[in-house]
């Protein structure tokens, strides 16, 4: 009888240990992030939903979270990375291109002149510089990107472009991940482009990637079939956007997001819609000393942020660190 008590008390141990879901404890929770309050409240917010005894518990697959790239992950200035990939591309490929020789576009950007960065609306823009690349293999496509990104430096900070993560954003990501969370990047940035590097540097998977993009083309007349890119615009996702791509690539609404832009509002807006625990973080840029200072492509979110729920992070207070050493 007494054994027989033993062996229950044994089964009933492991059967409550593998249905109770508790938050990972790391050993140094955002250790690249100061002590402030949103640190703090970041690692409640966490410590709440991953804790199957709270009343505010998510389970595993509705923890879902999106973050922005451009500005979020890594820096954006004094251009876009994708803006310095599609100038790169063009001066490199112009001579090959008798047809840009007479559009004034192609022209200028391929003599440092940038102004029509400034004369274009955002989606002629998007047409232009995606239909550069028109009749491509996809795949050598992927490889002039992650090229660029492994070989090309940043002109101020002197290190590839795809160095010039933010580690606390990162560490963030890594944070949610050991908790469960799906964690998706939702950019303004093209697709593929972004997904060439986004599991060598944010460990989050390809397929986990929502971006910009053109129309494909599959061509099988070869042994071996390929696909091209077209200048067909599918999608420029941004702004609203955003919270239609997340529904249809994903199919759940997130319930932690982040981002650093007015670009980003919506997103931040529809994940803390509705029922249930959710957070969304508005990275500012307000750190001159050790990245840039700036405001502008921001103000709407920063003004309504406080009104809106949303928790702003201050890259000068809250950082221990911009970039890895």
């Amino acid at each position: 009888m007494h054994r027989n008590l033993i062996i229950i008390t044994i089964i009933s141990s492991i059967v409550f240990s593998c249905n109770t879901s508790t938050p990972k404890t790391l050993q140094n929770n955002l250790s690249k992030w100061n002590d402030t309050p949103i640190k703090k409240e970041i690692i409640e917010f966490v410590n709440t939903v991953t804790n199957i005894n709270n009343t505010n518990y998510v389970s595993p697959k509705e923890r879902i979270a999106v973050f922005d790239n451009d500005g979020t992950l890594w820096n954006e200035k004094p251009l876009y990375i994708p803006l310095e990939f599609e100038l790169d591309y063009i001066k490199t490929h112009y001579s090959e291109k008798p047809e840009w020789k007479n559009d004034e576009f192609f022209s200028k950007l391929a003599n440092d002149d940038l102004s029509p960065f400034k004369e274009y609306s955002s989606i002629d823009l998007i047409q232009k510089l995606f239909g550069a690349h028109q009749g491509q293999i996809e795949t050598e496509y992927k490889q002039n990107a992650y090229d660029f990104l492994s070989n090309k430096n940043h002109p101020k900070f002197n290190r590839p472009f795809k160095e010039m993560i933010y580690s606390p954003m990162v560490e963030l990501v890594k944070y949610l991940q050991e908790n469960e969370f799906k964690v998706f990047i939702v950019t303004g940035g093209e697709i593929t482009f972004a997904r060439t590097v986004s599991e060598e540097i944010y460990n989050i998977p390809m397929e986990n990637v929502i971006g910009s993009n053109v129309g494909m083309e599959y061509v099988n007349d070869t042994s071996d079939p390929y696909i091209i890119r077209t200048n067909e615009i599918k999608s420029a996702n941004d702004k609203h956007i955003k919270p239609t791509n997340i529904e249809l690539h994903i199919g759940r609404k997130p319930i932690f997001a982040a981002g650093n832009s007015n670009g980003d509002y919506e997103m931040m807006e529809y994940t803390l819609s509705g029922q249930g625990p959710s957070m969304a973080i508005l990275v500012n840029h307000d750190d001159a000393d050790r990245e840039y200072a700036y405001m502008h492509g921001t103000e709407k979110a920063i003004a309504d942020a406080q009104e809106k729920g949303w928790r702003v992070v201050s890259m000068k207070n809250d950082f221990k660190e911009i970039f890895s050493k």
